[in-house]
């Protein structure tokens, strides 16, 4: 019996920032919540500036334009390096 995997590539469908915490829901239903300290652009950011994102590469990724501040859904899932850049 032959087994084949399928990579399933997580998507990003919403945004929010809230208490200090990135919220991403993905097309899957999943949802996920990373601390916004991780990302100190986005933290910096006006509430305003944080509201204007909008998704790359049909949800790989968030981009917000008025912060230069790409965020890949990926990373997010596996946040090691990211985590080690901000401690």
């Amino acid at each position: 019996m032959s087994i084949s995997a399928t990579k399933l590539e997580p998507l990003a469908s919403d945004v929010e920032v809230s208490r200090g915490r990135l919220h991403v829901t993905l097309m899957d239903g999943r949802e996920l919540s990373v601390p916004l300290s991780w990302f100190p652009r986005l933290k910096n950011a006006s509430p305003s500036q944080r509201k204007q994102w909008e998704l790359i590469g049909g949800g790989i990724g968030i981009h917000w334009p008025l912060l230069d501040e790409d965020i890949s859904v990926e990373n997010l899932l596996a946040p090691r390096s990211i985590r080690r850049q901000y401690e």
